[in-house]
């Protein structure tokens, strides 16, 4: 048997095949938002389906609801600029999600991640009675 005599469950079933790569969009970005980094629901379109965009891999990135239904169809950067989360970081690796370039977007965006202390300190600490509080001098 040849490859090309296989049939091919994706070829019997488009949207399997959709889904895969929806599924593939949201594994690059560890199931994070390219725009906050809160949990990702949703593929958003950086240049809009109503302004020529196109459903590729350049032109989708992983979005929460909150910044997929607030972006709508405005362009990107300036809707992002305009956030109260938005980070240099991100806009970098969003750029080079759009140039192609997906691992250096995926660089930048683990560079974008807040560095959190492990468990065990933070419950010592405040099994010790820490204090968080930060006061200026």
């Amino acid at each position: 048997m040849h490859n090309r005599d296989a049939v091919f469950l994706e070829d019997l079933c488009p949207k399997l095949r959709d889904r895969r790569w929806r599924k593939s969009l949201h594994n690059f970005t560890d199931n994070s938002c390219i725009y906050c980094g809160k949990k990702s629901e949703s593929i958003d379109h950086i240049e809009p389906l109503s302004k020529g965009g196109l459903s590729i891999t350049k032109n989708c990135v992983p979005a929460c609801l909150s910044c997929n239904g607030s972006k709508s169809d405005a362009e990107a950067f300036y809707w992002y600029r305009t956030q109260r989360f938005y980070d240099p970081r991100r806009a970098m690796a969003i750029r080079a999600w759009i140039d192609g370039d997906i691992r250096l977007a995926m660089r930048l965006l683990q560079w974008a991640k807040p560095k959190q202390l492990p468990t065990n300190i933070i419950s010592n600490q405040n099994s010790k009675g820490g204090n968080f509080d930060i006061k200026a001098a």
